[in-house]
């Protein structure tokens, strides 16, 4: 498993795809160990570069 940093859209897709053939994968495995690797950095570049914010109460 070798897994690069996400730094662009590209990036973003690309691991977007990889995600797809990995997750179903069983408990425990290398391959679910790279699918919550990934989701991790996904969902880190999305809040960093796509995010809302913190939300306004009033």
């Amino acid at each position: 498993m070798t897994i690069e940093p996400i730094r662009n859209d590209e990036d973003v897709q690309r691991a977007f795809r990889r995600l797809e053939s990995v997750f179903q994968a069983e408990e425990g495995s290398a391959q679910a160990r790279e699918r919550d690797v990934l989701v991790t950095l996904i969902e880190d570049y999305q809040n960093e570069h796509h995010g809302f914010g913190p939300v306004d109460p009033e």
